[in-house]
């Protein structure tokens, strides 16, 4: 008789809902990941980033929505698969819920911790596109870095917080990075 193979656990997204208060975490496939809180820089540049977009969206009449961290999304809309983008911009009203996002954003940026780099950069970076968000940026300022996926044309853009890097989903907004203070 072969020996008995060890199963991995599934966890749901019930499983995230009952972590103690406080906890932070995010679940792809069905794996947890626990995340640090956002240090001083993070939040700048979230709330520098955040601001300029919401700003655009509201003066040019946009049916889009952007939300900031914690906002959850069910990526797949499944029940493991929960993130918590740094930020999301949605424009189907129809994925919108009292619990957050059900499917994919339409623009997503995170923005690197030193926990989180190999998330951000390969296992997001991958289901995100497969999960069908039009447009994904990695923030990363301890290397001076943003990439730009722009999954629909296919372009992948590199910049640093001197650049002004255009948008892909709006054919007039830049984003300013020198404009953005770093701690």
């Amino acid at each position: 008789m072969p020996p008995e193979l060890a199963q991995e656990k599934i966890y749901t997204v019930d499983d995230i809902y009952g972590l103690p208060e406080g906890s932070r975490a995010e679940l792809i496939d069905g794996q947890i990941y626990y995340m640090a809180p956002p240090n001083r820089t993070h939040q700048t540049i979230a709330r520098e980033l955040f601001s300029s977009i919401n700003s655009y969206i509201k003066s040019n009449g946009n049916s889009c929505e952007p939300f900031f961290a914690p906002f959850a999304v069910f990526l797949n809309q499944d029940d493991v698969n929960y993130v918590e983008p740094d930020i999301s911009v949605i424009c189907d009203p129809n994925k919108l819920t009292d619990k957050g996002c059900s499917g994919a954003p339409d623009w997503i940026i995170e923005i690197v911790s030193p926990g989180s780099r190999r998330m951000d950069y390969y296992t997001k970076l991958f289901k995100y596109r497969t999960a069908g968000v039009r447009e994904y940026w990695i923030v990363d300022p301890e290397k001076n870095r943003i990439l730009v996926y722009d999954f629909e044309s296919e372009n992948t853009g590199d910049y640093t917080f001197a650049d002004s890097v255009k948008v892909g989903i709006y054919n007039d907004l830049l984003i300013n990075f020198s404009d953005i203070p770093i701690c």
